[in-house]
């Protein structure tokens, strides 16, 4: 079973167009969306929730209001200001701030205050005219992204082998943090989407210091390379000093986006045709 992640150093260079682009071109794969921050994949294909999952990951805390005398130590204890008394009386906990640290289960003498399984957010497993489709919602302020893709990762994998497919293709989030190592590792071939911008080029730089790290065979592909010719330049250089190959240049289509989501129109597009052509190289370096 092989694996590609189409990964940015940053947001907003179409990675996830470009994904869809290459789940309408190839065959036999299961799509997992590892932004799990703020996924978006879903709302290109379009997919019909087959299974919904509860996710589970860390601790908050939470008053017994039976056993709770009010004496104020927790309020004293947090310092994250998540126990706070309430006009009617009593105390509460702020699920938003607490950072289930169970400090104010130790100093409750009464055994009033205890921690419990948090919440995180939900995955899903959906069907799409595409493939079958993993993808995720995190929380409001929860920070076990990395957790969660992980999770989904596995629920791919299980797919897949009961399906007997043969691809998994990943849409990373953008830049270097945990939740992009988390989607990265493991993965056997990395899809770097950058633009022609002093940005795009800063945090391509970051993102293949962090792929020559973890030994992972890296393509490019520059989107929107007809925005800047000169930074495209330097991008086509720094790439060449570096031996990584660009498989693909494609130019800006101001309507790309607002059609992305009407099949037989995408078809029709200078992107689609351009990663039609290029996802061949990506077959033959999988050695699929």
């Amino acid at each position: 079973m092989k694996q590609i992640a189409v990964v940015s150093g940053k947001g907003g260079t179409g990675k996830t167009t470009i994904t869809s682009l290459l789940a309408q071109t190839l065959d036999n794969k299961i799509m997992v969306d590892c932004d799990v921050d703020a996924a978006n994949l879903h709302l290109l294909l379009k997919p019909n929730i087959i299974q919904s999952t509860d996710f589970y990951s860390g601790k908050k805390a939470a008053v017994n209001p039976f056993k709770c005398t009010e004496c104020g130590r927790c309020e004293y204890v947090c310092r994250f200001d998540a126990v706070n008394r309430q006009q009617e009386g009593g105390y509460k906990i702020d699920d938003l701030s607490c950072n289930g640290c169970g400090a104010c289960t130790i100093t409750c003498r009464y055994e009033a205050i205890t921690l419990e399984n948090n919440l995180a957010g939900k995955f899903f497993i959906s069907d799409t005219e595409q493939g079958d489709l993993v993808h995720a919602a995190l929380g409001i302020a929860e920070d076990n992204s990395g957790k969660l893709v992980a999770r989904i990762r596995e629920e791919a994998f299980v797919l897949a082998d009961e399906k007997g497919i043969d691809l998994i293709l990943i849409d990373g989030p953008p830049g270097i943090g945990c939740p992009v190592i988390s989607s990265i590792t493991g993965v056997d071939l990395l899809l770097i989407v950058t633009e022609p911008s002093l940005t795009g080029l800063h945090d391509l730089k970051r993102l293949l210091k962090l792929a020559q790290g973890f030994k992972l065979p890296s393509v490019v592909i520059i989107n929107k390379c007809d925005l800047n010719s000169d930074l495209c330049s330097q991008v086509e250089a720094f790439c060449k000093d570096q031996g990584i190959p660009i498989i693909a240049s494609i130019p800006f289509e101001k309507e790309l986006v607002s059609i992305a989501h009407e099949k037989d129109v995408v078809f029709q597009t200078k992107a689609f045709n351009i990663i039609k052509d290029s996802q061949k190289e990506l077959i033959s370096r999988l050695n699929l």
